[in-house]
């Protein structure tokens, strides 16, 4: 690791290729027309590999099925492993929306029933997590089990700002200027790293945002998809179910940074205390997208509680 933690680094001096070599590029592209009720039909991107029983990676805002190139292959050595681009993400087409949280959550389930791989197990880092706890809540059958990757999910003033501003047409037109000014620039800012040596040029390409349509989806998943009342009203659901004696639907761990300055640890710790019957794991030194800054202890957590 080089300098202090989350110390972002220049732009301009990134290596072309990430210093921790990855296979994520060997993995064939597939596609598949989701038929969906939030967005109509969507041709979505994902990848496959392993054999064994079904497991979804779903990653979280401003990253595609890249950010999972470090625990993909090894959680295929016992299962059959699929990765995907969310709407308007990757290369996953790019729908007007809105990209509520509600419609993203089912859309999940229409990509598992499109796969023939409904009930599988799942895995989903940040807003990925976010949005799989959703889709459990809404439809208890569609997944077996899940692993939530320090995802938000709590109530927090920083939303309700977010959502305020990006009502404005003109804030959402002054920040589409912004990121269209360099988009590779923009993705380098905007994804933190407890490593931040972990970059790349590659990376910064893959998260870039170099469409018209690809930054309005990402303004809408920034304004709809942690809309704050939504975020509220998913908090009196796990309250209501919490004080009612009611268990999360299915078998639920919480791994959770101590460091994360994104969504700060605290999150985890008021989901834990919504969800009590939940397993929770602290890990050390990493940020919330843990699976690229510490890929061991993630994948070693992640097997063990899907081996249960």
């Amino acid at each position: 690791m080089k300098g202090r933690p989350f110390q972002q680094g220049a732009f301009s001096k990134l290596p072309e290729l990430p210093r921790r070599p990855h296979r994520y590029f060997e993995v064939p592209e597939s596609y598949v027309g989701v038929r969906s009720r939030g967005f109509g039909s969507v041709r979505t991107h994902y990848r496959v590999l392993g054999e064994g029983p079904p497991l979804l990676l779903v990653h979280g805002l401003m990253t595609t099925s890249y950010s999972f190139r470090y625990v993909m292959h090894d959680l295929a050595k016992t299962r059959r492993v699929y990765v995907l681009d969310l709407p308007g993400a990757g290369r996953s087409d790019k729908p007007k929306g809105p990209y509520s949280a509600g419609a993203l959550a089912s859309f999940l389930v229409d990509f598992a029933e499109a796969l023939g791989i409904r009930g599988c197990d799942v895995v989903g880092n940040s807003m990925g997590g976010y949005l799989s706890m959703r889709a459990v809540l809404e439809d208890p059958s569609a997944f077996s089990r899940l692993v939530n990757i320090h995802s938000p999910g709590v109530s927090d003033a920083r939303y309700v700002a977010l959502h305020a501003a990006l009502s404005s047409g003109l804030a959402r037109r002054a920040l589409a200027r912004v990121i269209r000014l360099s988009p590779l620039r923009w993705a380098h800012a905007n994804v933190h790293y407890y490593d931040e040596s972990l970059k790349s040029r590659q990376e910064a390409r893959e998260y870039a945002l170099t469409t018209d349509d690809a930054v309005r989806a990402f303004i809408s998943y920034l304004h709809d998809t942690f809309d704050p009342s939504e975020i509220r009203a998913f908090e009196r659901m796990l309250a209501s179910r919490r004080d009612a004696r009611l268990a999360f639907p299915i078998p639920l761990l919480l791994l959770y940074s101590r460091t994360d300055p994104l969504v700060p640890p605290r999150v985890g710790e008021r989901l834990h205390d919504l969800v009590p019957d939940a397993r929770f794991e602290w890990l050390d030194d990493t940020s919330h997208f843990a699976h690229v800054d510490t890929p061991g202890p993630v994948l070693a957590s992640v097997m063990r509680f899907l081996a249960r």
